[in-house]
């Protein structure tokens, strides 16, 4: 077990119904191409696999998609869209968990690495993902870029969504490098609001680099999103490809 928050049975079970806008076609479409691609003839292995947003689409564009999922109750929902033997997923943590087989691609999207609360697990992972990787095989992230420019000296928190039913906003801890982000989110007509809270490690894409080559990968491309926009200075993610030689 790391030291990743485990997601609970009541947190899978509204999870779909509440990122409908990520399961839309025009986040999806760009995402599977991308994927897909790099994938080519061959299996791809997705870490923190979830409830299938990413996998179940991509397993059916013909991608043979093998899963690590900490949380059994994410899992339980996946399963519920897609048969073990078209889509195995083994439970287990995604810096140490081992699964049988080479794939030409390993990903992890939507921000996932940062559950990984600490560098060495972060580090680790990326060696779980080499481990994994046939030679020319590639490791893919989606992650952040921490807004840290958003914050004036002395404050400490910064909003990502205002709107009717939900306010969210993120809290740093600038010496460990963590962040919380911290959701309020009004729920039926009774008007009351129910509040979440998540830990994530936040990490410098040069940092990300570094633990790269830590296991063995060397970086080939870095983009500002799935469509493939130039990553620049003011860019709010970043999808980053890191290959393992052949």
């Amino acid at each position: 077990m790391t030291s990743s928050e485990l997601w609970t049975r009541a947190t899978a079970e509204r999870y779909d119904a509440e990122e409908t806008e990520m399961s839309s076609a025009a986040v999806l479409g760009p995402t599977l191409a991308f994927l897909a691609e790099l994938a080519g003839d061959g299996r791809a292995l997705e870490f923190a696999i979830g409830t299938g947003r990413v996998g179940v689409p991509l397993r059916e564009r013909g991608v043979p998609v093998v899963g690590i999922e900490l949380s059994e109750p994410m899992a339980a929902v996946l399963r519920r869209k897609i048969d073990e033997d078209t889509l195995p997923v083994t439970i287990g943590d995604m810096a140490t968990t081992v699964v049988p087989g080479e794939f030409t691609l390993v990903y992890l999207v939507y921000n996932t690495l940062s559950n990984l609360l600490t560098q060495d697990e972060q580090v680790e992972c990326f060696r779980n993902a080499a481990r994994h990787l046939a030679p020319g095989g590639r490791f893919v992230i989606e992650l952040g870029v921490p807004p840290l420019r958003l914050l004036p000296p002395g404050q400490v928190a910064v909003p990502f969504d205002v709107s009717e039913r939900h306010l969210g906003f993120d809290t740093f801890d600038l010496v460990e490098q963590i962040l919380v982000s911290h959701h309020f989110t009004r729920g039926g007509d009774d008007g009351r609001y129910r509040r979440d809270d998540s830990r994530h490690r936040y990490a410098w894409p040069a940092e990300l680099d570094l633990m790269a080559r830590l296991a063995g990968l060397e970086r080939e491309r870095r983009v500002a999103d799935w469509d493939g926009t130039p990553f620049t200075q003011d860019s709010a993610k970043h999808i980053s490809v890191w290959r393992k030689p052949a």
